[in-house]
């Protein structure tokens, strides 16, 4: 891999682990219910302007990505900005990062058969750290207690939606998926929004924090990892959610002042390395597409290919790439 793969490699993970942190900054004028709608109608703009997104998906399918739509986005990504209202952004990061957790559980369950035993091992290792990224919480009071509870319904939320959402990827392509599971979301989600304007005000801060918040983390990065995905392999470009604990601690602590207790801490490594073991694959990674090089550049729809193709077909090859993503494309807050 090239310095330049390295970096689009690690682009996804850091925009999202910068979601909360971005969410915090939100906060300070505005009331949760107004940044969901928000961040997904400026995410669903940006998929909109990518031809990719707009391939067409059978009838037969549209059901399943209402369903999508809600357990997805609209339920988990409302529940992030009042579970900060209770905890740290740090803290809602770093439990984040045991998402994959909760889809291989769901997985399990969905298959009526035990995980194998290297998945059972990570699974224990995993839940440890979550228990021990909680365990502060306890000695905080119930309204911290209260938002730990809101992030684990939303990471259930991830569970179940990400194991619904890999067979329409791999039959769809992510892209095209992921816009109309927006549209619905916008949908469910715009009269919250409508209700909490009343409360809500807006500040130079707050306004960059919030179109950050849905361009970026809810729009460019679902682009770019589904390119990812289609260039290096679906396996190598999941490496990139592992640095979303790690982003969300650092612009805490850093930016934000935040305390975070050693324990909680010592919890996300464990629940990293749960995830890596529940994650962990015996088979070989997923090979490089290297005939098909391909890279989202510029602005609007504008994807320049590395080989030196014309817009248009490089437009083609972001669709292709996009097709042939094999699902894993998760959003994390």
């Amino acid at each position: 891999m090239t310095p330049r793969d390295w970096l689009w490699l690690a682009l996804p993970g850091v925009i999202w682990g910068s979601s909360f942190f971005l969410i915090a900054e939100a906060l300070e004028t505005m009331q949760p219910g107004l940044i969901t709608p928000l961040r997904i109608l400026f995410g669903f703009a940006v998929l909109a302007a990518f031809p990719a997104a707009r391939a067409r998906i059978p009838r037969g399918d549209r059901t399943r990505i209402a369903v999508l739509g809600a357990l997805w986005l609209a339920l988990p990504l409302s529940l992030f900005p009042y579970a900060e209202r209770h905890v740290s952004s740090s803290v809602t990061g770093m439990l984040n990062g045991a998402t994959p957790l909760f889809v291989a559980t769901v997985a399990s369950v969905l298959a009526r058969r035990p995980p194998p035993t290297h998945q059972v091992i990570g699974l224990l290792v995993g839940f440890g750290g979550v228990l021990l990224l909680a365990l502060p919480t306890l000695g905080e009071g119930s309204s911290s207690v209260f938002g730990v509870a809101l992030i684990l319904a939303a990471l259930c939320c991830y569970g179940v939606a990400l194991n619904l959402a890999v067979p329409l990827q791999q039959r769809h392509g992510a892209l095209p998926v992921i816009w109309r599971a927006q549209a619905v979301a916008l949908i469910l989600t715009a009269p919250m929004g409508v209700a909490a304007v009343p409360g809500s005000s807006l500040s130079a801060r707050t306004a960059v924090a919030v179109v950050a918040l849905g361009s970026l983390g809810t729009g460019a990065a679902y682009v770019i990892a589904a390119t990812n995905a289609g260039r290096l392999g679906s396996t190598r470009a999941s490496v990139t959610t592992y640095l979303i604990p790690i982003v969300s601690l650092a612009l805490g602590v850093l930016v934000r002042d935040e305390a975070v207790a050693l324990v909680a801490g010592i919890g996300s490594v464990v629940a990293l390395l749960g995830a890596y073991l529940t994650n962990r694959t015996r088979a070989h990674p997923d090979p490089p597409r290297a005939a098909e090089p391909s890279s989202v550049g510029g602005s609007g729809d504008e994807c320049v290919g590395s080989s030196g193709r014309s817009d248009g077909d490089g437009r083609r090859a972001a669709q292709d790439l996009d097709r042939r993503s094999t699902g894993r494309v998760q959003h994390r807050g």
